[in-house]
Formats: structure tokens, sequence, C-alpha cells
């Protein structure tokens, strides 16, 4: 099997096509992503408001359209399982911790 270039776009070690969770209100783009969760458990990644999450407001979307919606993402790219990140609102710094 060939293996294919890296694209430089793309820091994630993650695939495009990878599964993320978020909500129905950061997919319509009615709320800003302010907290992202790298989990230990299974390697997923999460993307929400910072608000409690609704599991009826849950979706499943792709890493790549997350991060096409948010490209200040990328700067999480290197977000280590088990860690967490959050800012107060867009335009702030990520402040990164371990969950």
């Amino acid at each position: 099997m060939e293996k294919q270039a890296k694209d430089p776009d793309w820091p994630f070690a993650d695939p495009k096509n990878v599964a993320a969770v978020t909500t129905a209100s950061i997919v319509d783009g009615k709320s800003p992503i302010l907290y992202v969760s790298h989990d230990e458990d299974d390697g997923g990644w999460q993307f929400h408001t910072g608000d409690t999450v609704d599991m009826s407001e849950a979706k499943l979307v792709s890493l790549y359209s997350v991060v096409q919606r948010d490209p200040t993402l990328k700067e999480l790219a290197d977000l280590p399982l088990g860690w967490e990140a959050s800012r107060s609102s867009v335009g702030q710094a990520w402040q990164k911790r371990r969950q």
C-alpha cells in the first residue's frame, strides 16, 4: 500500500474524515467553539460551547468540517490524549490542561 504524502495544511495526526462530536448550535453556526477535548479512552475529539451538553443536540461530524468552521482549532492539533482546551470567547487564547 502506498503511503500518502502529509498535507502541509493539515496539522492533525488524525485524518480529515475522523469522526468528531459537537452540537447542533455549532454545526448551525449559532454558537462558537469554546471547549475542546481529546479523549484518552478512544482518541475522539469533542467540540462544544462550554455549556452543559444536551445529548439530544449532539452531532457527529468530520474533524475537517469543524476545523473549516473554526481554523483556530489547528492550534490544538497537538493536544495530547486526555487533555482539554478552553477559551472564554472567540479570539482569546486557548488554555490547555489535563482532563
